[in-house]
């Protein structure tokens, strides 16, 4: 009754009449007020998991699950094991400093059990004699098994106990250190699950039509949040997973190719007719032909661009497969029509790169280029400004500084946005906001980054995707190694060798100072190590890091670029552009750390010249068998897609560039784009046949789906971005 009581409290408190009172939504509640809850546990699932309501909670969803109807022997157990039960006879328990003792016995061996909190209570408890039930995940410490903060439950009747008894599923829930110390356990959880639940279900309504239901053989959305929390059987759960999931992941692609429908219908293009004689002069005099990848996708963006609409169109490329060129015919076909075209790279050293490679691909041309960068001097700004206004300058390159407030086109027609994922979406914003007359440049964004399909489709759904999936003819396979430790000295041989041959060598290190939480090789100690190895004269060794001011960085990086260094020893920070083909080997520190992706974007920075070319990865003496297993791929194939692929696998959707992962834009409940691309394929297509039926969703039999959509999860970060690329 005193729930009761403060839940109609809370909802009534804010309302004057009472009698405009009709109805009240128990999946709002506060999370507070359901029992074993409370203020003090709500600030932390608030904080801790993002729970607010009794309906959060309900879609929070078990990431695994663990049989709690089998007990296990401890002879039986492994250290390796997940989640055990026990049933065992408390044989002694020792209280010492900051923590408690306990030793049990089932007959066939010992376990110990460890507290740090309650302990009081557990010695209460646990007296010598008793049996008790326990549940945990085996740890090693000192060389010894034990489980640490085991739930405790009844003993089994003697008919129940032992092996093969049916099986009890329990969901296991994301969770955190405070959570846990402030007494939300697993079990706790599960009781705090059941009892949102019971209030919840009879008010759940269908988020699907009845016709998607019926077509795709669904579940009702009630059995499903029982059965995916406490399942039945096996089969239960099965069917309550994949309602979920497919529910999930077709609403999310219904919303993008909405968007993307919208767009195309709604959205006036720039029409560009022609193709233009600069076009023509530069493609004929290029000193090699263009692949039949390049050659298709010029081909795909000419038909965007004569279509009327719109072009947002995201360009996938490996590293060296040409999506510069693809970009420079690309803003000479919009030069062509009377157009300026913009290139937005994300670092002055690759933009400058771009400005030099592109200069020398327009001198057949008439058309004129300038670079636009955060060093540009304030002279410089100003002419490069007045040269924009007046249509002098028909591609502009340059950083951020693009997208300044004073920084003016004529005629804006096209913007092409090179690595994307380094731009945040109100910076590409602000670039698309520089047209003329209202109507927006044709979006042209590309990345080197090769991107699995399956996050493609849930990332850029709502952009047309091309993909240069083809190596320019004579480009060399970069040879990939890997060595440890203990040869060190020979690998420090073979660099000496390469840099006697005219070559030169890259040093990335993970780290820049020191970390106490590591022994990863680092940039600090790396360098020290890199000098004593490489001696001057006659080597000369160039670094560069996050943390230098950009004249420095500037000048130790054109000092390599320009050959006047043999060694550079770097960060990640060259991982994007960099260009130096007389460059030929790569070596990469600590390469266990990185992810699959990175490790290939880095191993990209060479063999871009006309000599062999080496990629060395170095690694640490104790490696995890996931993180050999990335450098043995590493070893076996350059095809980046390949790659992508499987690091999507092993480490799960998000920051694919990096180390650390990020996650996605959108959140994603229940559906793994890693494991799920099955489900995600047919959920787009049955979207697709959705909207060619009714593509606004008008219809009486598709409001529930236009009612899902209004809500801020199925859009990216929970804004509408299907009009920014």
């Amino acid at each position: 009754m005193d729930f009761l009581l403060s839940l109609f409290q809370q909802q009534i408190s804010n309302i004057k009449s009472p009698a405009v009172i009709m109805y009240v939504n128990i999946s709002e509640s506060d999370i507070q007020f359901l029992p074993g809850v409370g203020p003090k546990r709500a600030l932390l699932l608030r904080n801790e998991l993002n729970i607010n309501t009794f309906g959060d909670l309900v879609r929070l969803y078990p990431f695994r699950y663990v049989d709690r109807g089998s007990i296990r022997k401890i002879s039986d157990i492994q250290y390796e094991s997940s989640f055990v039960q026990i049933q065992a006879e408390v044989e002694s328990v020792k209280r010492e400093p900051k923590r408690l003792s306990v030793t049990v016995s089932d007959g066939s061996g010992e376990l110990e059990l460890v507290f740090f909190r309650g302990i009081k209570y557990i010695t209460d408890e646990l007296k010598p004699g008793s049996t008790f039930l326990f549940f945990g995940k085996p740890t090693v410490f000192n060389g010894r098994m034990n489980i640490v903060h085991p739930e405790i439950d009844s003993p089994r009747s003697g008919q129940d106990h032992g092996q093969g008894e049916k099986v009890m599923v329990t969901g296991i829930y994301q969770s955190s250190e405070k959570l846990k110390n402030a007494g939300i356990t697993a079990k706790v959880m599960n009781k705090m699950m059941e009892s949102a639940l019971k209030r919840v279900l009879p008010e759940i309504r269908e988020t699907l039509p009845s016709y998607v239901i019926k077509e795709k053989g669904l579940v009702p959305l009630r059995y499903a949040l029982e059965n995916i929390h406490f399942p039945k059987d096996e089969i239960s759960l099965a069917k309550a997973s994949y309602r979920l999931k497919f529910e999930e992941l077709f609403l999310l692609q219904l919303s993008l190719l909405k968007q993307k429908y919208i767009r195309s219908r709604n959205s006036v293009g720039i029409m560009m007719k022609k193709v233009g004689t600069d076009f023509n002069a530069c493609y004929n005099s290029l000193p090699y032909t263009l692949t039949g990848a390049q050659k298709r996708v010029i081909k795909e963006i000419r038909k965007d661009l004569t279509s009327g609409h719109q072009m947002n169109r995201l360009l996938q490329g490996d590293v060296g497969s040409g999506k510069t060129m693809v970009a420079v015919l690309s803003s000479l076909i919009a030069v062509g029509n009377g157009y300026q075209a913009a290139i937005m790279a994300p670092t002055e050293v690759l933009a400058k790169q771009h400005f030099r490679n592109i200069s020398d691909y327009l001198k057949p041309t008439k058309a004129k280029t300038a670079i636009l960068t955060g060093s540009s001097t304030a002279a410089e700004r100003r002419k490069i400004s007045e040269d924009l206004q007046n249509g002098d300058i028909d591609i502009i390159i340059g950083t951020h500084a693009l997208i300044e407030d004073n920084v003016i086109f004529k005629n804006i027609g096209l913007a092409v946005i090179d690595e994307q994922h380094r731009f945040g979406v109100d910076q590409r914003a602000r670039l698309w906001e520089k047209s003329k007359g209202g109507i927006a440049p044709h979006i042209l964004v590309m990345t080197a980054t090769p991107i699995p399909r399956t996050l493609a489709m849930t990332l850029y759904g709502d952009l047309d995707v091309s993909a240069i999936d083809e190596m320019p003819p004579g480009r060399k396979p970069v040879e990939t190694i890997q060595a440890g430790e203990k040869q060190r000295d020979a690998m420090y041989g073979f660099l000496k060798r390469q840099i006697a041959l005219g070559r030169q060598v890259f040093i990335v290190y993970p780290l820049i100072f020191e970390s106490e939480k590591t022994d990863y090789q680092n940039l600090e100690k790396g360098y020290e190590d890199v000098v004593r190895a490489f001696p001057f004269p006659p080597y000369k060794i160039a670094i560069v890091h996050g943390q230098q001011n950009n004249k420095d960085k500037e000048f130790n990086m054109d000092a390599f670029v320009a050959g006047r260094a043999n060694i550079l020893v770097s960060t990640t920070v060259i991982e994007v552009g960099v260009d130096v083909p007389n460059a030929s080997v790569m070596v990469i520190e600590s390469a266990e750390r990185f992810g699959l992706s990175q490790l290939h974007q880095l191993r990209g920075r060479v063999g871009r010249g006309s000599d062999k070319s080496y990629c060395v990865l170095m690694k640490g003496q104790k490696i995890g068998n996931e993180s050999q297993k990335r450098i043995d791929m590493m070893c076996r194939t350059e095809n980046g897609f390949e790659l992508a692929e499987e690091d999507l696998k092993m480490r799960g959707p998000g920051d694919l560039e990096g180390t650390q992962q990020s996650g996605l834009p959108i959140t994603l409940d229940i559906a793994s784009l890693a494991k799920d691309g099955n489900i995600l394929n047919d959920a787009r297509a049955y979207a697709q046949s959705v909207l060619d039926k009714d593509p606004d969703l008008s219809s009486e039999e598709d409001r529930p789906l236009a009612a899902e959509l209004r809500k801020n999860k199925y859009k990216l970060g929970g804004k509408d971005y299907s009009k920014i690329s």
